[in-house]
């Protein structure tokens, strides 16, 4: 009997070691994946031409692994060829994704699509879960920040797509309900997009005070994004917790819009 109870003692024992062990090698864990916000002027180059191939060779070339693309056509008209771009992107690149539309109105002549604008995140990693919300807009042009819960190799991170208004009052308002969101969901959090704003504005001032995001590219020379010939402002931006170490800040010379993409390697710590 008392050989029993030693036995039945001694495995308890080494269930709980192993269990500590797996529990220590996953503590401290952390992952890189090399980020990027690219507003791609659906599709069309400075030379006016529309080529999504030449849109998706700017991502593989700079290594993206998740992007946030503003200004995204789906069935939307002929300038786009009525193309469901995040898609078409997605499968050039091999990628998950999901779409915000936050223009969405009825089908063009003599087609049977909703005709959509708005922005989308590309992944190579799986997409847990998405949703589109929309911003106060003040009666303008409907703006939206799409939020993607993305696992990337066992750690959830919270990504952010947004852009913003062209007003300083519909971009304070809205980056206080961005604030007011991406302060509801735990864990690491990123945003990037089109803020329409430079780093000195008000509003992107809120975001670094009040809504605890740290600016990736702060204090590096030439992060200008706008407009692509001789870019004299920063308004392309890639944001995360204070908790997410970046490197590797870049922004990418390509003519194949009218905004500059820029792209970082952010790790991420368990």
């Amino acid at each position: 009997m008392k050989k029993k109870l030693l036995g039945l003692f001694l495995s308890i024992v080494m269930v709980f070691s192993v269990t500590g062990n797996v529990s220590a090698q996953g503590y401290g864990k952390e992952v890189d994946v090399n980020v990027m916000s690219f507003n791609i002027y659906h599709g069309v180059g400075l030379d006016g031409v529309l080529d999504l191939k030449r849109t998706a060779k700017v991502i593989t070339d700079a290594g993206a692994e998740i992007i946030g693309i503003q200004e995204v056509d789906r069935f939307w008209s002929s300038r786009s060829d009525f193309q469901d771009q995040a898609k078409e992107l997605a499968e050039i690149l091999g990628y998950h994704y999901v779409y915000g539309a936050n223009l969405d109105r009825s089908p063009a002549e003599g087609q049977e699509e909703n005709r959509q604008y708005g922005t989308a995140i590309l992944s190579k990693y799986p997409i847990i879960d998405s949703e589109n919300i929309h911003l106060d807009s003040f009666g303008n042009e409907q703006r939206g920040l799409l939020h993607a819960k993305i696992n990337v190799r066992g750690i959830h991170v919270n990504f952010y797509n947004t852009h913003l208004g062209l007003s300083v009052e519909e971009r304070i308002s809205q980056v206080q309900e961005v604030i007011d969101i991406s302060s509801s969901f735990e864990g690491p959090n990123v945003l990037v997009g089109d803020l329409n704003a430079e780093p000195h504005s008000e509003e992107f001032q809120l975001l670094l005070n009040e809504g605890n995001f740290v600016d990736v590219f702060e204090g590096l020379d030439h992060a200008n994004t706008f407009p692509v010939e001789n870019p004299i402002k920063r308004i392309d931006f890639i944001l995360t917790s204070p908790s997410v170490k970046a490197t590797n800040q870049e922004v990418i010379s390509t003519e194949a819009s009218d905004h500059l993409p820029v792209v970082s390697k952010l790790v991420f710590k368990r």
